[in-house]
């Protein structure tokens, strides 16, 4: 667990007005995420837009990431791809660029079956020498990683973990009584953070640590530390926000609310489109809750 940490924030990509990857500020994100509660920062994943990056920009992330942070938080990087032969390229290439762990999405679109899955993953995980974290995010892939695939994958020495945004309480408990107590599960939705921590969870891979990393962090240390009447009223009171967060697909919320907060990570990439009014106006009464604005 003090490897990776408990709260690792899904950190945006920040982005030039004319759309181009602004390494500078991914960096200064990157300290800022640190400095207020994150363990450590996902690079590249959904939440970064990973989907419409290069091979190239992702590389120039992890360098960039790694140089403003490495030592003193983990950063893991998003090298899954449809491709398992893409991904392990991709993966050895976020190792020489000095990560700490690699997070492997479900192939998407080409829907592999059960084995298949565990053959992709099996092969990434042997292409490297890192910690290697399974995402299983159906709703994007259009595939569920089953609990029966997730155990066998986890007896592969460096597959260390699973972030799961199935939003299926039942699934994580599954997965909890098939795999080792020291595989680590992350929530991958933080509105389920505090029930997947009482199911055996090891903590979040966040997306609204963006603006309240701190009081995530309590949240999560005020659970594991037995106080769990304090944990819940943080899950309260940041609930709003958790799903504000996602009144439209990630990462477009996200980026508005830093936007309001002041923070500037610039637009979203095509096919993505920037929040409507209505969907910002839902978005800032969340935030003005939490006095989170500008």
């Amino acid at each position: 667990m003090a490897e990776l940490g408990r709260l690792l924030t899904a950190m945006v990509t920040p982005m030039r007005p004319d759309g181009s990857v602004d390494y500078e500020a991914a960096a200064a994100l990157a300290v800022r995420l640190v400095e207020t509660g994150s363990d450590g920062v996902v690079v590249s994943g959904s939440t970064g837009e990973s989907p419409t990056l290069t091979d190239e920009e992702k590389l120039g992330l992890f360098r960039a990431v790694v140089e403003a942070v490495g030592g003193r938080a983990t950063v893991v990087a998003g090298t899954g791809t449809y491709d398992t032969a893409h991904s392990v390229e991709l993966t050895r290439k976020a190792e020489k660029a000095g990560v700490d762990a690699i997070l492997a999405v479900v192939p998407y679109y080409n829907r592999p079956p059960q084995e298949g899955l565990y053959r992709h993953f099996e092969t990434v995980a042997r292409s490297t020498s890192l910690p290697v974290i399974l995402y299983n995010i159906p709703g994007r892939t259009g595939q569920m990683l089953a609990a029966e695939t997730t155990a066998r994958l986890a007896a592969i020495d460096n597959v260390v973990g699973l972030k799961d945004s199935s939003g299926q309480i039942d699934h994580v408990s599954l997965v909890r009584t098939m795999t080792p107590p020291d595989f680590l599960i992350y929530s991958g939705d933080d509105s389920l953070t505090l029930p997947i921590l009482a199911v055996g969870g090891a903590g979040v891979v966040s997306v609204a640590s963006h603006l309240v990393g701190r009081r995530i962090r309590e949240m999560i240390e005020a659970f594991v530390g037995g106080k769990v009447d304090r944990a819940k009223a943080i899950h309260l009171e940041l609930f709003g926000l958790f799903k504000a967060l996602f009144v439209t697909t990630n990462p477009i919320p996200i980026k508005r609310a830093l936007q309001l907060a002041g923070v500037k990570v610039g637009p979203v990439r095509p096919p993505l489109v920037e929040a409507s009014e209505a969907e910002t106006a839902v978005i800032r009464k969340a935030m003005e809750q939490l006095a989170l604005v500008g």
